[in-house]
């Protein structure tokens, strides 16, 4: 898995991808897609060929989820500590609470899941149940109350999610609706008094925060991933002047639909963007429905200009689950590593049975952020012991479309490097490069695989 992020933990989810891809194992069966880890452990005194290794499948323990919910106000964020608001802090929050009432997870799987759909993605708290009125009538709790000012923990509700459940995590969507109460109460520095205010959450009727998967720290030891689910402070109020606020009777400045109105349009705007999800949606009072992505974390995880988007392309890094061999419907492959006397690494994919489509066999990476209206370009050496044609493509992992391009690439018996240049129409995280190797028994060997971005 990758990312551009450095101020997230690149550790965060090895210890989760590599379990779940002990979990998965090959299949011959034409319901269930084989996965396997098309990117093997190495001696570190290589041979010329170093096969996968082949055994057992090994059962992880479940990776229990927890989760932490707080207000942070660090200058920058997000940052490993929280820091705690300074005796001087201009805005001060004293009480904020929201309704959680859903967590779903969106994952990439392989293997058949019933009823999964990878574009809502699967709820796992509260225990799978989506219908409030289904909630009520089993006396069940389906939301649950936490502070963000007093810092509320998850815990035991969480005990029973186990995030091992076959597939490659992407994201986590944590869904809320406003409080009882409301209202964000908290202090604003104007001259040298605070001056306390209430913010007015009524523009918003239920929201959806989805954090990269790098954004979740894993205990590998204790099998626990935490989300912390963090309200920037700074990034609500920073550059907002208050000190033109209009101030109640009472010494409170109000800010909601009538009083401090414009005050009131800017903080709801800068609301949802201010928990640094890398995306979001929300439902405001009127059913509008808003969906965005959150711009500097979306721009810690896109590649730079000229670096390639694709990890380890090169295929040196033997430790990793970035690249994914797919067999299905009739397809069957194997993969090895050949080192060079260079060092030079090469993937080798030995079709034994190519099945009923191209798509039979697939050489695939996912977690390829693209953004829509920059041109990237492809590029990737390849030979085969048969002369034809592949296809080479960069689809969506949930929806199956083309976002980047397809195209049918000739490939001969010797090394030939394919070049394609393309200009992706949407935005996404998650996009899948996928050599589609099946039809025909043959032998492929694939080497400095690039998606170069090469405009801002």
């Amino acid at each position: 898995m990758k990312f551009f992020l450095p101020k997230f933990s690149h550790a965060a989810l090895a210890g989760l991808a590599l379990a779940v891809s002990a979990m998965l194992g090959c299949s011959d069966g034409e319901n269930t897609a084989g996965i396997e880890i098309g990117n093997p452990s190495v001696d570190p005194i290589a041979k010329d060929t170093v096969a996968p290794p082949h055994g057992p499948v090994v059962v992880e323990p479940a990776l229990a989820l927890t989760a932490d919910f707080s207000v942070d106000y660090s200058d920058v964020a997000p940052v490993v500590l929280r820091k705690a608001a300074a005796k001087d802090e201009i805005v001060v929050l004293d009480s904020f609470d929201l309704l959680l009432t859903g967590v779903r997870t969106y994952a990439s799987y392989y293997t058949y899941v019933p009823g999964y759909n990878a574009v809502d993605g699967m709820q796992v708290w509260p225990d799978g149940i989506e219908d409030t009125d289904v909630c009520d009538t089993l006396n069940k709790s389906c939301s649950m109350k936490v502070s963000f000012t007093d810092e509320s923990y998850v815990d035991d509700a969480f005990s029973n999610i186990d995030l091992l459940a076959g597939g490659y995590l992407k994201e986590i969507g944590v869904s809320f609706e406003p409080y009882t109460a409301d209202d964000i109460y908290g202090r604003v520095k104007i001259g040298d008094e605070y001056v306390p205010f209430v913010y007015d959450l009524s523009n918003f009727s239920s929201l959806q925060l989805r954090y990269h998967y790098s954004q979740i720290k894993i205990d590998s030891v204790a099998n626990k991933a935490n989300i912390s689910v963090v309200f920037r402070a700074k990034l609500f109020t920073d550059g907002v002047d208050f000190s033109k606020a209009s101030i109640s009777e009472d010494g409170v400045i109000y800010i909601d639909m009538k009083n401090n109105s414009d005050l009131w349009n800017i903080l709801n705007k800068r609301f949802v963007p201010s928990f640094q999800p890398l995306r979001y949606d929300f439902t405001n009072a009127s059913g509008s429905d808003s969906t965005a992505y959150v711009k500097d974390v979306w721009k810690g995880i896109a590649a730079d200009v000229n670096e390639n988007t694709l990890i380890n392309g090169n295929f040196q890094s033997p430790f990793t689950t970035d690249w994914i061999l797919v067999t299905q419907f009739g397809g069957k492959a194997d993969t090895s590593l050949i080192v060079e006397k260079s060092g030079d690494r090469i993937m080798n994919v030995n079709v034994t049975a190519g099945g009923d489509s191209s798509f039979s066999v697939q050489l695939i990476q996912e977690n390829v952020a693209l953004i829509a209206g920059v041109r990237y370009q492809c590029v990737f050496t390849i030979w085969s012991d048969i002369a034809d044609s592949i296809t080479a493509r960069i689809g969506s992992y949930d929806t199956y479309k083309t976002i980047g391009f397809s195209k049918h690439v000739y490939v001969g018996k010797t090394g030939q490097s394919i070049q394609v240049e393309f200009t992706p129409e949407v935005s996404d995280p998650f996009a899948r490069f996928e050599l589609n190797l099946g039809k025909q028994k043959r032998k492929f060997w694939i080497k400095e695989v690039k998606v170069l971005r090469l405009t801002k």
